[in-house]
């Protein structure tokens, strides 16, 4: 197993690196005394530098100390990051393997802020809300639902997987979860002019700069962008994403998932009567009307809020103001 990069700007350095360390020549080592030699009083501790496979050894009088070192490269299966070092937004991105479990609660209103839906036989998260008892345990769109309090979620429908939700304890749902099986992320670095190399039009990667970072690292179009160095910016308008990515840092991590998926997961969305709430109240705000009093013809805001969800399915309004963009903790 050879090591891995964040990024081929990462691979290529290490390797300029691993390069350069072989080409320069070593220093050639005196014998070993047989006597031991004695260390003066304040003689300093060596520590083999970063890359060294074998601790220093002291080859002669501390005053004509000659150091010998195996300079060796990464270890197989090792991340190295020259070049990204320790991206903070990669680590918050990051896809972890395996499984873990999560205790989630409800509110006071007995709501957990989340959203499931069932495709191919499984169930992932449609919908984390803003400061919900779901987004403080961590749940990301994307991430797939193994069991609810035990009982194995293969199979369930959508409308089952929220029953087993609302039925549940409000103290503690025990979940158990897999990271986001649909999505990867992609990490790649700013030239001179702040420009990572891609072009994205209402969330969605439509072209990529040849010869750009994006291209060297394999970002590819026909894909939606679900977070930008683990921030979730589905929903968000295209120039707030573009302000997002401007403060990133020369290191940007993005997390993406293919097209067909993520209209399969957002856009045929399972409308509530919470949903339908919020669009009147909103409408009845646009329309100048007081939620409670009504007025001007708001008899009829349940019927037109009804179809405004019937005809887009997701009200980007309500996506927008919903879905939980807060900068997650490592």
């Amino acid at each position: 197993m050879s090591a891995l990069y964040p990024s081929l700007e990462d691979l290529k350095v290490d390797q300029a690196i691993q390069a350069q360390a072989s080409a320069t020549p070593r220093m050639p080592t005196l014998p070993v005394q047989e006597t031991a030699v004695s260390q003066p009083s304040g003689a300093w501790t060596l520590t083999p530098p970063s890359g060294v496979k074998k601790p220093c050894r002291l080859l002669a009088p501390a005053e004509k100390c000659v150091l010998e070192m195996e300079v060796s490269g990464p270890s197989p299966g090792q991340m190295v990051a020259p070049v990204s070092q320790n991206s903070l937004g990669a680590r918050r991105a990051e896809i972890k393997p395996g499984v873990r479990e999560i205790h989630l609660c409800k509110d006071e209103r007995g709501k957990t802020g989340l959203r499931l839906r069932a495709i191919d036989k499984g169930l992932f998260v449609q919908l984390v809300q803003a400061n919900t008892p779901a987004s403080l345990v961590g749940l990301r769109f994307g991430d797939q639902i193994l069991q609810i309090d035990g009982r194995d979620c293969a199979g369930w429908s959508t409308d089952k997987a929220h029953r087993v939700v609302k039925r549940a304890s409000a103290e503690k749902i025990i979940m158990v979860v897999r990271d986001r099986p649909f999505q990867r992320t992609v990490t790649m670095h700013k030239d001179s002019k702040g420009h990572i190399g891609f072009v994205i039009k209402k969330g969605k990667v439509v072209s990529v700069v040849k010869g750009s970072s994006a291209a060297r690292n394999g970002l590819v179009t026909n894909h939606y962008m679900c977070e930008v160095n683990g921030q979730n910016v589905i929903g968000l308008k295209d120039k707030e994403v573009t302000e997002i990515l401007a403060k990133a840092g020369n290191v940007v991590t993005l997390t993406i998932i293919p097209t067909v998926i993520f209209e399969h997961m957002v856009k045929k969305w399972l409308v509530t009567s919470d949903d339908l709430k919020v669009l009147e109240i909103k409408v009845k705000a646009r329309m100048g009307c007081s939620p409670r009093t009504g007025g001007g013809g708001v008899e009829a805001l349940p019927v037109l809020a009804t179809v405004i969800v019937a005809v887009s399915r997701l009200s980007p309004t309500l996506l927008h103001h919903t879905m939980d963009h807060s900068i997650p903790d490592v």
